[in-house]
């Protein structure tokens, strides 16, 4: 893949000021205004973004943005781009995970499941959390890791209402890996994790938390939740 092909994700959690609920309904709306304007307008820039809500769901996050661009630099233009308008005056980044999209080594020919991120219609929820195995697990044979892989798969398959997306950030941010899942199911999504709990992949792994949760919103819904619109 060369230099002009690369493509990074971001998982970016955004907190919201409690101090800013108690502005007044005009702030509030011209915050909001201006910040949704700074949303549409990174899109020229290479950066899309999928908006979900985190509001009551996730501990000191509000807004969480899944986010896809052809460099680091344009992800953080972007997000200065937010930080400095309107509503974005108010956010604190609580977490950003960062990653590059590579082909699997395990995966010959990716499924529906095992989808490019920005591809098809988008599910109701999202879930992503940041992810690193073991030494342990670089040591072994590569047929000892394909092995285990198939197993992990397999199990993943039968779980089709649930979607995953993978970026490597080996060398980009603390994790090893960036996951993310979609679906409308969450309750299927549970059972697939429980199930995967008891296959041989889990001895590998050393971090996989904190996990986030969003439900789909268009912009301009979640700044009516917020109260900015």
């Amino acid at each position: 893949m060369s230099a002009d092909d690369q493509v990074y994700v971001q998982a970016l959690a955004l907190g919201l000021d409690p101090a800013w609920r108690r502005r007044t309904d005009e702030e509030r709306h011209d915050d909001g205004s201006h910040f949704g304007e700074a949303v549409a307008i990174a899109e020229p820039e290479g950066v899309r973004s999928v908006t979900y809500s985190s509001i009551g769901l996730e501990p000191g996050v509000d807004l969480l943005f899944w986010r896809m661009a052809p460099s680091v630099d344009a992800l953080e233009m972007a997000a200065a781009a937010l930080l400095r308008t309107g509503l974005g005056r108010w956010l604190t980044v609580r977490h950003s995970l960062i990653g590059r999209i590579g082909p699997s080594q395990y995966v010959r020919k990716p499924t529906d499941q095992e989808q490019a991120p920005f591809t098809g219609e988008r599910s109701r929820y999202l879930v992503v959390y940041p992810f690193t195995k073991s030494t342990e697990w670089y040591l072994l044979s590569k047929e000892a890791r394909q092995g285990v892989m198939n197993e992990h798969m397999r199990v993943g398959h039968e779980y089709p209402m649930v979607r995953q997306a993978l970026a490597y950030s080996f060398g980009l941010d603390s994790q090893e890996f960036v996951v993310a899942y979609e679906t409308d199911d969450l309750v299927a999504f549970g059972d697939l994790v429980r199930a995967l709990r008891s296959t041989e992949s889990r001895r590998s792994t050393v971090r996989d938390s904190p996990i986030l949760l969003g439900i789909q919103r268009p912009m301009t819904e979640i700044l009516r939740l917020l109260g900015a619109a």
